[in-house]
């Protein structure tokens, strides 16, 4: 993945190269169902001039419009409001079976008030891309159920990362390839057990630390285990994408009841 971060501009330019045809990328960065397996619900429509509406859970929903809708290589939406932003992506098709998908996101403004949001997204998206890269290279053409909560813990972000692994029985120092599990010795008895393992770890010292997880139990999927943000209380989250089956039964969404218990997202530092 490269990255290319303009604060006097204010542009977020992101690009991961992904495993797939261009038609398969296409619908996983142009669908409702398709954005949904890797980042939030959404209801999009697909033309010009379209609604879209992206589910954030329990932090609300946002609403935007399709201003531009070039299939298979280019979708632009535009969200609503005093602080709407604009998220335009293209698609464009690499030798070997893979496309390269990058993301422009603008319209921050200069300044404090900014930095914060211009920060957070841009963590966020990396750890977003890296998923889309997950679900391409494991599910393509399946869609994913979604489950995707968070909630705040005490910083500092190191503090927050290691007290939120053991809360779930995780392993804060794992690699990529090593085997993933939660539930294991000393964690919260509530926390949903899952077994799987790392795809990709995401480290930006002391602001970011994510795992980017290939699940195989109880239900096949993938997974963004994260906390992010410095100061005095840190956001973590364990972002569930589900591909159940007749034969797995319904997909996980035990961690949504679980992390408005344990990491309410109104706690006080």
């Amino acid at each position: 993945m490269t990255e290319e971060q303009t604060r006097e501009g204010r542009v977020i330019d992101l690009s991961v190269e992904v495993p797939g045809t261009v038609e398969e990328v296409w619908a996983a960065i142009s669908t409702g169902p398709g954005i949904g397996s890797w980042f939030v619900p959404h209801e999009l429509e697909e033309r010009a001039g379209g609604a879209a509406t992206m589910d954030f859970g329990d932090w609300g929903t946002d609403t935007a419009t399709v201003t531009a809708f070039e299939p298979p290589h280019r979708i632009e939406l535009t969200s609503h409001g005093d602080r709407a932003l604009a998220y335009e992506w293209t698609v464009e098709a690499r030798d070997g079976g893979t496309c390269v998908v990058r993301l422009v996101n603008s319209g921050f403004g200069p300044g404090e008030d900014w930095d914060a949001d211009y920060d957070a997204m841009t963590q966020g998206w990396r750890t977003f891309l890296a998923n889309l890269r997950a679900h391409l290279a494991h599910f393509p053409g399946r869609t994913a159920q979604p489950c995707v909560p968070n909630g705040w813990t005490p910083g500092p972000h190191d503090t927050a990362w290691q007290t939120f692994c053991r809360v779930i029985g995780a392993d804060p120092g794992l690699r990529a390839g090593d085997a993933f599990a939660t539930g294991g010795d000393g964690a919260d008895p509530a926390v949903p057990v899952e077994r799987g393992r790392v795809e990709q770890v995401l480290i930006e010292p002391g602001t970011l630390t994510a795992y980017v997880v290939l699940l195989a139990e109880p239900v096949p999927g993938t997974a963004i285990v994260i906390a992010e943000g410095a100061g005095d209380r840190v956001l973590v989250g364990f972002q569930r994408y589900s591909y159940p089956s007749a034969t797995t039964g319904p997909a996980v969404t035990a961690w949504q009841p679980f992390f408005r218990e344990r990491f309410p997202l109104d706690a006080q530092p």
